[in-house]
């Protein structure tokens, strides 16, 4: 009887230890794109829920000034005066506060 105890102690340990590292690999996510700037990790995020190419291989470098017009055009901001500058950290911040931060 201890033997089957300390079994189901082992597989319980396991299991919380499976759960808890989910759970904080998630919670890394969701606080990335708070942090990251116009990075290069932050332009992957955004390219991950706003594809830009043509799903060939076929697309703007990321990050450059071609690929955040798409991403304007993508979200249906481009032209809008509300919209800072493309070239600037400014414009990472908004469309990381109105679009990837909510899907994030």
């Amino acid at each position: 009887m201890r033997y089957a105890n300390k079994k189901n102690v082992q597989k319980l340990v396991t299991y919380s230890i499976i759960v808890m590292a989910s759970i904080s690999c998630t919670g890394v996510d969701k606080n990335i794109s708070k942090t990251m700037g116009c990075s290069n990790e932050w332009f992957t995020l955004v390219e991950r829920q706003i594809l830009t190419g043509d799903g060939q291989g076929h697309g703007p470098d990321l990050g450059s000034m071609e690929w955040r017009s798409v991403v304007e055009f993508k979200l249906g901001i481009r032209g809008d005066a509300e919209v800072p500058a493309r070239d600037s950290e400014p414009w990472c911040n908004y469309i990381n506060k109105h679009f990837i931060d909510k899907s994030a």
